[in-house]
């Protein structure tokens, strides 16, 4: 099982100019402005601990997931919340594709498990020594305000402790700081039987 992100967040939708608040940095100077790719890098790297944690998607974008069996007759997806399906591309053993009609399938939403069923019958079968290629979208929102504010917060306060000790390794302590734990605990997705039916 492999999953890619097709369409990474682009950088005017980060919320730049509200971090730079959030760490009280000044404006109107000379230098106004240098430190916007260290500010857009520790963004990234908030969202994304974050996101691992909490197997939420913050920003709507592309995903594809690559897989060879499913897992029952339904599959649950990789990550959440799913916007819509794109397609279903069933692989055989020499590499030749078949399109799945978007007729054969459906998504069932789910804040926390949203699954891929067949619509009618069982998901469709993948070829022996094949794969299946699904491309969906996932995320709240393409918009920063489209993140629920308590998980917005917890980015700001990731990305600040990243900015804070950038300089200085030793200070961070394992795991994620308390605050952010506390913001992103309801998010979590509690995975019962190796994600299988519960």
């Amino acid at each position: 099982m492999m999953l890619t992100e097709e369409t990474p967040v682009p950088t005017a939708a980060l919320p730049v100019e509200e971090f730079k608040d959030h760490l009280r940095l000044g404006s109107g100077f000379a230098d106004d402005g240098m430190q916007d790719g260290l500010i857009e890098t520790y963004l990234r790297a908030a969202m994304a601990a974050i996101e691992g944690r909490i197997g939420k998607m913050l920003y709507l974008r592309r995903f594809l997931w690559v897989l060879e069996c499913w897992r029952d007759d339904e599959q649950a997806l990789p990550v959440a919340p799913v916007a819509g399906l794109v397609s279903l591309t069933l692989v055989d053993a020499a590499g030749g594709e078949t399109l799945v009609p978007a007729t054969s399938y459906r998504l069932i939403p789910d804040l926390h498990r949203p699954r891929l069923v067949g619509k009618g019958t069982s998901l469709p079968t993948i070829p022996t020594d094949g794969l299946v290629k699904v491309v969906f979208d996932a995320g709240f929102g393409p918009g920063w305000t489209d993140v629920p504010v308590d998980l917005r917060q917890a980015v700001l306060l990731l990305a600040s402790e990243y900015y804070e000790h950038r300089h200085d390794d030793a200070a961070q302590s394992a795991g994620l700081p308390f605050g952010v734990v506390t913001l992103i605990e309801r998010w979590r997705t509690v995975r019962i039987l190796g994600g299988g039916r519960s």
